[in-house]
């Protein structure tokens, strides 16, 4: 998530200074890598509506076939969660590297 909010974007650094207190709180399913998240203590709240951050990163894989999508998400100006959305039959095992996240 830290590779992705570094873009400017509205509410992007309130969302950059929230990541040191953000936890994982829930897993989306037994075999899912996406991940409802918290943030814990008193931390200015991002002036951006519920729902999904305003950035588009794309994953791909070795090839350079785009494979999947990587969703931040948010509730009240707080991280609410982080989906990675795949394309095709397997799911992932694993979030994707740093260098398989493009943001176009």
């Amino acid at each position: 998530m830290e590779w992705i909010l570094q873009l400017d974007f509205p509410g992007a650094a309130e969302l950059r200074h929230q990541l040191d207190r953000t936890r994982v709180v829930a897993l989306w399913g037994s075999d899912s890598v996406s991940v409802d998240l918290r943030v814990m203590g008193d931390v200015p709240s991002a002036p951006i509506p519920n729902g999904v951050v305003p950035v588009t990163c794309v994953t791909v894989g070795e090839s350079g076939e785009l494979i999947g999508e990587i969703i931040i998400w948010t509730e009240a100006g707080l991280l609410s969660g982080l989906e990675y959305a795949w394309y095709g039959d397997e799911p992932p095992t694993s979030l994707p590297e740093k260098d398989r996240i493009l943001i176009p």
